[in-house]
């Protein structure tokens, strides 16, 4: 199939209407350009999985204004359209969804998307004010116009994946919502649209978050298993200090933050914890990059060896 790329709302409904009233599943991967590796990966992890049912994948790529607190971010983020098409051709993808800021928030607009609770707060919701607003109000109003029976996103933006699965779940919204593995450079820096704006100087000091995740990660063996009660107290707090030393040891960076989280609440670390999150971001100059990793400790488990 040739690629077919539409920028008004109604030339894509009317293409997918066709495609659902047959039956097929409709694969979705929204980006905000600036494809890499890691946006192929998602494409094809679609075109996969819908292939078998005779179905397509539509990628969007629209940089949302409205998630950025920062206009000079806003203005300095990467258009590269015309490479972001062709890498959209050669990953596999069916359609391609360029809508325009006045298409997709045309005058009047003033409905928005939000959510409330801790899990939205901590990480990129403190550190980004509307953040997430925005990206839930512009993600809402795609699944809408496209009308998936998948959307896939990376396992990059956990807090991002997290909330989103949240939104589909509090709405009533009949989309899996496909969460796929991070990918990476050779020596471990997690791929990101952001990367192209560091210095040589930045993207070596960039790999401090990945040698905090790995220090994270191993804590718990070196520390053996947690003894009881500490899992939110000092414990946690060792976690948090081995990851933050690494960072801040980095001329080049500057600590956002160093957390660990229950993964499936996106809460605090307690007893009844089964798997764990690690997540850091920081700023190289003017670039803010974000990483996690999954700790491989059952805290409940070890909770219960220790009674």
């Amino acid at each position: 199939m040739t690629l077919r790329v539409y920028r008004r709302i109604d030339e894509v409904r009317e293409a997918l209407r066709v495609v659902r009233s047959e039956g097929r599943p409709i694969g979705f991967v929204p980006t905000m350009g600036a494809l890499h590796r890691g946006h192929a990966s998602l494409i094809v992890r679609s075109e996969e999985e819908q292939r078998p049912e005779n179905g397509l994948t539509v990628v969007s790529i629209f940089i949302n204004p409205i998630q950025f607190e920062d206009r000079a971010d806003f203005s300095g983020y990467p258009r590269t359209l015309d490479d972001d098409v062709a890498c959209c051709e050669e990953a596999g993808a069916d359609m391609v969804f360029v809508p325009s800021a006045d298409e997709i928030y045309p005058e009047g607009f003033s409905t928005f998307v939000d959510t409330e609770g801790a899990y939205a707060e901590r990480l990129c919701g403190r550190a980004r004010p509307g953040h997430f607003r925005g990206v839930l109000t512009v993600v809402s109003k795609l699944f809408n116009i496209v009308q998936p029976t998948r959307a896939y996103f990376g396992e990059k933006d956990a807090q991002q994946l997290f909330l989103l699965e949240r939104m589909a779940k509090d709405l009533n919204t009949d989309i899996r919502i496909v969460g796929c593995p991070t990918v990476r450079e050779a020596d471990g820096l997690a791929l990101s649209s952001r990367n192209g704006r560091l210095s040589p100087e930045e993207r070596r000091a960039a790999l401090c978050l990945v040698r905090a995740l790995e220090a994270g990660k191993s804590k718990p063996e070196k520390s053996g298993n947690p003894p009881r009660g500490s899992a939110t107290g000092a414990f946690v707090a060792s976690v948090k200090a081995s990851m933050s030393a690494i960072i801040e040891a980095e001329p080049l960076a500057r600590l956002d933050y160093a957390e660990i989280l229950d993964e499936e609440t996106f809460g605090e670390v307690c007893d009844t914890t089964t798997k764990a999150l690690l997540a850091v971001a920081a700023f190289f100059g003017e670039t803010r990059l974000i990483d996690n990793t999954r700790t491989d400790t059952d805290f409940r488990k070890a909770q219960d060896e220790r009674r």
